[in-house]
């Protein structure tokens, strides 16, 4: 049994039929406590689905992406591995509290610009889907820019080649 806590259930179930996919991971020291997500997914096989939103704490997995899993005895689907890249790319953006935009994830969805998920009030963490099209230098110098402007701090939590030749 884990001394960790799951994720809360964050996502928004989309419409449809959709199916929850379990991701299980090390929590990161610093970091929220969490070892496990499930993120919305719909099948497209017995044994695969795809993703159907943007994860807060889950690495390597985008929206699209395509993902194997197995289902436990519970009926809980598991990941196994990703057979196919979206080419999304997923960026997180937490506000600095004492920044410009305070902790309004509003705030940060507005200067981004781009389509995601916020964790929460208390904790204004949010999650951007980059869709495989997008202007991923332009993104990538906005996020440096804020970063340095002190008004939030950001990671990437899935690149494609594209995003990290950009």
């Amino acid at each position: 049994m884990s001394d960790v806590t799951p994720a809360p259930d964050v996502h928004v179930q989309p419409d449809g039929a959709a199916i929850k996919i379990w991701f299980k991971f090390v929590p990161r020291p610093g970091y929220l406590p969490y070892d496990t997500e499930g993120l919305w997914a719909t099948g497209t096989s017995p044994d695969t689905a795809r993703i159907d939103n943007v994860p807060f704490l889950q690495d390597g997995i985008a929206q699209g992406d395509v993902v194997r899993f197995r289902t436990d005895a519970e009926g809980r689907h598991w990941a196994l591995e990703r057979v196919r890249p979206s080419g999304h790319c997923v960026i997180r953006v937490l506000p600095i509290p004492s920044g410009p935009l305070g902790r309004s994830a509003a705030e940060v969805h507005a200067r981004i610009g781009l389509g995601g998920e916020t964790f929460g009030p208390e904790f204004p963490l949010v999650a951007f889907d980059v869709p495989a099209d997008a202007d991923f230098a332009g993104i990538k110098r906005l996020l440096a820019e804020g970063q340095a402007g002190g008004w939030w701090h950001s990671e990437v939590g899935c690149g494609s080649d594209r995003w990290w030749d950009a």
